[in-house]
């Protein structure tokens, strides 16, 4: 908005000319959800518990240490979200329809998350709506935002995946294209959402990939950067950079109030909004693939979940001793802040690999 309001002017007025620069305003966006944040957490945190009484369910066969957390409230992933859609408002272009797109995605899989905690609090149960109930409304704005993406894209790879590490290498898939779009997304929300069970486990690897993926968005959306890197080149997508500015700015207030012991959990609410809106930015920048890379530890808590499905559905056996994996270093004994820990620090080797792919091509 500020953007909007105040670029025009800037060959009048000399300072307004910083409104011009997306990284000024990636910056201005991490404070401003940073205070944000940290300004509703206590209020929030305070009205959340006197509605909930007795928090966030917890589940009878998990770790013991995480029956001490009774009591403590979810749907904590609403300061995240008011946060993120105040700041990328006020700083980013409004007139750029991926920014639209991604706060869609963002506020639409929030809903799906705040109607599921809800349920589980109204129902004091750890099952809120039903897998299929989720899945066809995930599926509904997926689609929805494929069909956006397909429609302002640049032509020549509007249907294409970018192959990472690879110079201009794509593969067009054509018709195919949506679903795939609704694969990335939900996948993506889903992912997150299994690797949110431990105090701040979650939030800091979503920050270090909305870093990751600012820096790639603004790449792309510079002709002579995504020229000189031979990675796609879509016009608009810098934009997107303050947006994951305004995610990592949330995120770090957040975790204010998520580590450990936490205060508040964000829920569903927050974990499949930010994994949705996670997908979205990597398939407009079309580096959807990569983000099974930075992303990393999100698809091993996933693969996790289905090597242990899978086995005990056909063997009978647990390949884990529980899934999702952070619980089966806790029953392997190792402290919950340990797991958090060396968590974020394979986040960060899993980014950095990722980032390589940027110059080897």
């Amino acid at each position: 908005m500020l953007y909007n309001l105040l670029a025009p002017f800037a060959d009048n007025f000399i300072g307004f000319n910083l409104f011009r620069y997306i990284t000024f305003r990636t910056g201005g966006a991490l404070i401003t959800a940073f205070i944000l944040s940290l300004m509703m957490g206590p209020h929030l945190i305070a009205w959340l518990k006197s509605k909930q009484g007795a928090g966030q369910p917890i589940r009878n066969d998990g770790p013991e240490s995480h029956f001490k957390k009774t009591g403590t409230p979810t749907m904590g992933g609403l300061m995240i979200l008011v946060a993120v859609t105040a700041a990328t408002l006020l700083w980013a272009d409004i007139a750029n329809v991926y920014i639209w797109f991604s706060l869609i995605v963002m506020g639409g899989y929030g809903a799906i998350g705040f109607v599921d905690d809800y349920l589980k609090l109204t129902k004091r149960d750890t099952k809120g709506l039903t897998s299929r109930q989720k899945l066809f409304v995930q599926i509904a704005i997926g689609a929805l935002v494929a069909g956006g993406i397909m429609a302002v894209a640049p032509l020549d790879i509007r249907t294409a995946v970018a192959i990472p590490y690879l110079k201009d290498t794509y593969v067009q898939i054509g018709v195919f294209f949506i679903p795939w779009v609704i694969f990335v997304i939900v996948g993506s929300s889903n992912a997150v959402n299994l690797t949110d069970g431990l105090d701040g486990l979650a939030i800091v690897p979503v920050a270090i990939a909305a870093a990751s993926f600012g820096l790639i968005a603004y790449l792309v959306g510079h002709i002579e950067f995504a020229k000189y890197l031979h990675i796609p080149h879509v016009p608009g997508t810098g934009e997107l950079a303050v947006l994951c500015g305004a995610l990592i700015g949330a995120g770090l207030g957040f975790l204010w109030f998520n580590a450990a012991p936490a205060q508040v959990f964000m829920g569903d609410t927050g974990s499949l909004a930010l994994g949705g809106v996670l997908g979205c930015i990597g398939l407009i920048t079309k580096h959807e693939l990569l983000l099974a890379v930075i992303g990393g530890i999100f698809v091993m808590e996933t693969l996790s979940v289905i090597i242990q499905v899978v086995s005990f559905k056909t063997r009978g056996k647990r390949v884990f001793r529980m899934a999702p994996i952070h619980h089966h270093f806790e029953k392997c004994g190792w402290p919950e802040t340990t797991v958090v820990i060396r968590f974020w620090i394979m986040a960060v080797i899993f980014a950095l690999i990722g980032l390589a792919s940027l110059k080897l091509r």
